[in-house]
């Protein structure tokens, strides 16, 4: 998947007008990327456009205009868009609980080590961002990456052999098939590398 350049970054003046219709389509593009796996961890699958659009909105929240602002931007988001055979998801621990924030999150410590995508029975361990996640400590946002063999990205197309999601985590064990749409989008960002 192609990563994102200057040129294909609007930026606060000439956003703010399409901004809403952008949004939108964004929102509506999620509802076939998010999978949630059990009660607390939720990932939404990435692309290019998703990526774009968190582009935009970091500039217009920031109000940057500046092209080495705006390409400094580039370089943090960029890398999250996936290569060749691979997924990229931002995975969400989800705490309501205000006052149980760190407890829930220290009982998930190990989650890196944890959580995979299964193929056809291939375990296809997520690869978690690094600074995110130590031996102590564990953020409730986490940029995971799934790569993914050739014959595992054409495998992902609905129809396909079954996939799912799974965390193992000792305190949090749960699996989610994933759903027609959901493999139909990912799919097709696969396709489109």
């Amino acid at each position: 998947m192609r990563k994102l350049t200057l040129s294909d970054i609007k930026g606060p003046r000439l956003y703010a007008p399409i901004r809403d219709d952008f949004r939108r389509r964004i929102i509506e593009e999620k509802k076939h990327r998010r999978v949630t796996v059990g009660d607390r961890v939720t990932l939404v699958f990435e692309n290019r456009h998703t990526m774009m659009f968190q582009v935009e909105e970091m500039l217009r929240v920031e109000e940057i205009t500046d092209p080495r602002g705006i390409q400094h931007e580039l370089d943090i988001y960029n890398p999250l868009i996936p290569g060749p055979n691979e997924l990229s998801a931002t995975l969400l621990i989800e705490i309501t609980d205000q006052a149980h924030i760190r407890a829930v999150l220290d009982s998930l410590i190990g989650l890196d080590q944890h959580t995979a995508l299964a193929i056809a029975g291939a375990r296809i361990p997520a690869e978690f961002e690094p600074g995110h996640s130590e031996e102590d400590r564990i953020a409730a946002v986490q940029y995971v990456r799934f790569r993914l063999t050739p014959a595992q990205a054409q495998a992902m197309a609905p129809g396909g052999p079954p996939v799912a999601l799974l965390v193992d985590h000792p305190r949090y064990e749960h699996r989610t098939t994933l759903p027609d749409d959901v493999r139909a989008a990912l799919a097709q960002d696969l396709a489109s590398e």
